[in-house]
């Protein structure tokens, strides 16, 4: 897993220090994260300056990381759960790509050193066999989103300024929505959030590539914060398809890269994983594809791997998380509709009861 904002920041990893992935996290109430927030206050840590910067976790510059003291923290988060059902005439897929049925190469066993450390909850490299789906060409953009919000009540993601979609950024990918606000917004669409499998395999393609376009990394194929180092600025979302030389083998832009994207799936054990971990059950769900600003937990190390994992609870929300949605299509492409998304195969739930 390549994001880690409960306990590493990038200049405490870039000095060598931090938390690793598998560390538990504190015990705080993380709901909506900036990235760049959390080096205002942490960045002087890592220096051994500027204590007093985050000496008080409730003062309000604190507050988005470490919660509101006076906020109920059973309170649940408002999402549309109750948009309309699809029209009958079934989800617009005209902007969909379709992936066949067949095997799908999943997970890795062991990185290369070039890679950048991984997690191994990404292993064992495995094949699954995944039914026909499509899944869209794009990550759900600001512009697409509005229609929902407008349509739904829905709340607007948090840095819309009077339910606006800040200036020159309608084509880029919507961020601060959590699972909650990106499944509804699927269903709304008559289609739905794609599981793990699905993903990975619209990113790989058949051959089980590492990246969308092939073996090796390239600044100049994907939104990621390697690129806007190379660039000497700080980075930031861009239009949903500015990489035509990135998409996969299936014609899927920005699966590497521009935002992490939410699936339907927990956080489980793949398949013959041996190795534990106290993230993994039903409490976190599964983001891909890493963003451009994701170097937390690796030093600046790669994310964008298409096997890469990462997990968050549900109910957070980042400027650097989005997502796209998948449909079930029959062996010619069409859409069949659903009543509720496959899920993965995954190894044992270490939280499921015992039997």
């Amino acid at each position: 897993m390549a994001i880690s904002l409960l306990g590493g920041f990038p200049a405490l990893h870039a000095a060598g220090a931090g938390a690793h992935p598998g560390d538990d996290p504190p015990p705080n109430v993380f709901t909506e994260v900036s990235a760049e927030r959390c080096g205002a206050c942490h960045a002087a840590q890592a220096s051994g300056a500027g204590q007093a910067a985050h000496a008080d976790p409730t003062a309000p510059p604190c507050r988005e990381c470490h919660g509101d003291p006076h906020r109920d923290p059973n309170a649940a988060t408002p999402v549309a759960m109750d948009a309309p059902p699809p029209p009958d005439a079934g989800p617009d897929v005209s902007d969909m790509v379709f992936v066949g049925a067949g095997p799908a190469v999943i997970g890795n066993d062991g990185r290369e050193i070039t890679e950048g450390r991984g997690n191994l909850d990404e292993t064992p490299r495995h094949t699954v066999q995944v039914p026909s789906f499509l899944i869209d060409r794009y990550e759900v953009t600001n512009a697409r989103y509005k229609r929902f919000v407008d349509a739904t009540g829905a709340q607007a993601p948090r840095h819309w300024k009077d339910g606006t979609i800040p200036a020159g950024k309608e084509r880029h990918p919507v961020v601060y929505v959590n699972w909650f606000d990106a499944d509804a917004f699927c269903r709304w669409e008559g289609k739905r959030l794609p599981n793990e499998l699905e993903w990975e395999k619209a990113a790989r393609g058949p051959e089980g590539r590492t990246f969308p376009w092939g073996e090796k990394f390239a600044l100049d194929k994907a939104n990621t914060p390697q690129r806007w180092a190379s660039l000497h600025e700080s980075g930031d979302t861009m239009p949903a398809g500015s990489f035509e030389a990135g998409k996969s083998y299936y014609g899927a832009y920005d699966m590497a890269g521009n935002v992490w994207e939410w699936t339907s799936d927990w956080y489980l054990p793949y398949p013959g994983n041996q190795y534990p971990n106290s993230f993994y059950g039903h409490k976190n769900r599964v983001l891909k594809g890493g963003s451009w600003y994701d170097c937390l937990s690796y030093g600046c190390g790669l994310s964008a791997p298409s096997y890469n994992r990462s997990r968050f609870t549900p109910k957070i929300r980042n400027n650097s998380f989005g997502f796209r949605c998948a449909v079930s299509a029959d062996d010619e492409g069409h859409p069949v509709r659903e009543t509720a998304p496959p899920e993965s195969p995954a190894g044992d739930d270490p939280e499921a009861p015992a039997t």
